[in-house]
């Protein structure tokens, strides 16, 4: 019942936050107006510390404190109580105009800016007309007495920020106060009293003129500081080596990340990598150990490194969740500093994945490229073996010499070309083939197809003229099979003229042409043509595609040269070296 009734209290406080702190500021009031050597003012001072343990951002109202805040609290408040003064009072105001102060940056609701800021301003009032005057070591110096003004004015502003329309959710309530801001703001104050003090003293000024000569030297030292941090005359200010040194503050993040990217460099492996990387952070201040795992929907295998610890930290993300055992607990600044170098070895292990993959596919695309090209070599052998078989079949006896002549022309090539086939099936990449004389290359073309309606240009070759047979073979052969291929659909049903397909070669061997009197490649199969694969009824798709790869390698270019009606033309050259090599 007492748990439900403090934890009910607390959520109504703390959807009141305005009025706790105008209740508050009410009972700070009443202890100024006792005075801080009287047994009231006492009392309403630890009144006023009940009310900001309830009012305070840093844990919530419903908290319940153990042994050890509840000792630390007494001791604090016994302190307090055994100095109470004026000094302590003036300590006490600071530190709330600090805090009120740090909070106004995060508002956007401007009645519930100015609720706050006419709290700070009753403070800093409170302290400069009614707390320093009254430890000035001469009370000549502190000029007229504004006691009984300030005394009655808090009331009315009082009641002004009860009547302000305050917005609850822009409360920050529960949030951890700004700690630079607050500290920042108390620091002024300080110097804003000691300042005063100072000047009081050395110069026997009176109050108001020392105040005012501390707020003109505190004006100029902030617009120094302010140039300073961005002086933009195109040099950087102390604004970039503070957020440099926020950065690295606690955390030697540079040198991680210098282990982090030789890691990558090193390891190939993704997981060895990880481990690694991971490893490394146990040089890393307050690292005890930690785990990592997939986050959901990843495939990451799981692990750990180091051992356990007290505190423990988990930073999730994609595909690597990351679990971090601790020395002592993280700060805000850590916790950030550790999300990033956790953010950086993920996208390292996505990137080392990804090259694996990419590996795999390389792999799986050479292995596809090659067995299409020898499925294609091993058609090629296939048509002169089904020619060779349909001569055997159509022939009579008159004609068995001239068949058995070609059969011993034409076999041993098939069995060669066959063997070639089997090298390239067994070592795929880095092949090499050795140029052969251009001349018996030319007359083994022309036996295989001599039956073919193909029409061989003449040709008188040069002494040097060679050709890399296995290039030759597999283009003309590609080549020439399509065309037939094609010549064979679009012959004239009637007493039309039978078109036939020319051959021709240079006498240094430097380019082979092959045309065909058929129609022309259509724009839909000529747009992707010795590019990619293409669909195509007549086989003019992935066997270009392989042979022009294949032409690319040996220094060659396969193109299209002529596509017109009656003359479609592909042309095999030999390119410049500068070009080749180029």
């Amino acid at each position: 019942m007492r748990v439900r009734f403090a934890a009910t209290l607390g959520a109504r406080l703390r959807k009141r936050q305005h009025w706790l702190l105008v209740v508050l500021l009410g009972v700070l009031h009443l202890a100024l107006l006792a005075g801080g050597s009287s047994a009231i003012g006492l009392t309403c001072w630890l009144v006023d510390v009940g009310l900001f343990l309830l009012w305070q951002p840093f844990f919530r109202a419903e908290r319940r404190l153990d042994s050890g805040g509840l000792a630390v609290i007494a001791l604090l408040v016994g302190g307090g109580a055994w100095l109470f003064g004026w000094w302590l009072l003036i300590f006490w105001v600071a530190v709330l105009a600090a805090l009120v102060g740090g909070r106004v940056m995060f508002i956007e609701h401007r009645p519930t800016r100015v609720f706050h800021l006419l709290a700070f301003a009753y403070l800093v009032a409170t302290l400069l007309l009614w707390l320093l005057p009254r430890v000035v070591p001469e009370a000549a110096h502190a000029g007229p007495s504004l006691e009984r003004e300030l005394g009655w004015g808090a009331l009315p502003l009082f009641c002004a920020m009860l009547l302000l329309p305050y917005r609850e959710e822009d409360s920050p309530a529960g949030v951890l106060v700004d700690f630079f801001y607050s500290l920042f703001i108390f620091l002024l104050i300080a110097v804003l009293v000691l300042g005063s003090l100072a000047f009081m003293l050395l110069r026997a000024s009176p109050y108001v003129e020392a105040v005012f000569y501390t707020l003109i030297s505190m004006a100029a030292m902030l617009l120094v500081l302010g140039w300073a941090w961005n002086p933009r005359p195109g040099f950087s200010g102390v604004g970039v080596f503070f957020s440099r040194y926020l950065l690295t503050i606690g955390l030697p993040f540079e040198e991680w990340l210098h282990r982090l990217t030789a890691h990558a460099e090193r390891e190939i492996d993704p997981d060895k990598f990880l481990l690694r990387a991971l490893e490394s952070m146990l040089e890393l201040p307050l690292v005890e150990g930690g785990e990592w795992g997939a986050s959901v929907g990843a495939t990451v295998k799981r692990g750990r490194f180091g051992h356990e610890a007290r505190f423990r930290q988990e930073f999730p993300g994609q595909p690597l969740q990351l679990l971090l055992y601790t020395r002592y607990q993280l700060s805000p600044a850590l916790l950030w500093h550790f999300h990033l170098l956790s953010q950086l070895t993920g996208e390292y292990y996505v990137a080392k994945l990804r090259a694996r993959e990419l590996q795999q596919v390389s792999y799986l695309r050479a292995v596809h490229e090659t067995g299409a090209r020898l499925t294609h070599d091993v058609k090629n052998l296939l048509q002169s073996l089904n020619n060779l078989c349909y001569l055997a079949q159509t022939t009579g006896e008159h004609d068995a010499g001239r068949l058995n002549q070609l059969l011993q022309r034409q076999l041993p090539q098939i069995t060669q070309r066959l063997q070639q086939t089997l090298d390239k099936l067994q070592k795929p990449t880095g092949e090499t083939q050795a140029s052969v004389p251009a001349a018996p290359w030319w007359a083994a073309l022309r036996q295989r197809y001599a039956d073919a309606p193909v029409i061989f240009e003449p040709v008188v070759f040069a002494a040097d003229a060679g050709v890399p047979a296995g290039l030759f073979d597999g283009v003309a052969d590609n080549l020439l099979q399509n065309a037939l291929a094609k010549l064979r659909q679009e012959s004239p049903l009637g007493g039309g003229a039978r078109p036939t397909v020319r051959v021709a070669i240079a006498d240094d061997a430097s380019l082979l042409r092959v045309c065909d009197g058929g129609s022309p490649v259509t724009a839909a199969v000529l747009a992707d043509l010795l590019q990619a694969p293409v669909v195509s009824e007549n086989g003019l798709g992935i066997g270009l595609y392989h042979a022009a790869r294949q032409a690319e390698q040996h220094g060659y270019r396969l193109r299209l040269a002529s596509n017109v009606a009656g003359q479609v033309c592909f042309e095999l050259r030999r390119e410049a070296l500068g070009r080749a090599s180029a």
